[in-house]
C-alpha cells in the first residue's frame, strides 16, 4: 500500500501564508491547478507553485504604491 503524505490542504496553506483561503482558490485557478474549496488539497508542488505566484504578484503590488 501507497501513501501520499506530501499533500496540503488550501485552508492550511492559507493560515501559514496569512492570506485568506479564497485568494489561494483564485491562484489555483489562474494557475489551473484543481482546488475548489478550503479543503481541497495541494501537492508539495502545487504548494510551491501557488506560493511563487503570490510572491511574484505581492511584490509587484508592493513596487504599484
Amino acid at each position: 500500500m501507497i501513501f501520499n503524505v506530501a499533500r496540503l490542504r488550501v485552508k492550511e496553506l492559507a493560515e501559514a501564508l496569512n492570506v485568506d483561503s479564497s485568494e489561494i482558490i483564485a491562484t489555483c485557478t489562474i494557475l489551473k491547478i484543481p482546488a475548489s474549496s478550503p479543503l481541497s488539497s495541494l501537492s508539495v508542488e502545487q504548494s510551491k507553485k501557488v506560493i511563487d505566484y503570490l510572491k511574484i504578484v505581492k511584490n509587484d503590488n508592493f513596487k504599484d504604491k
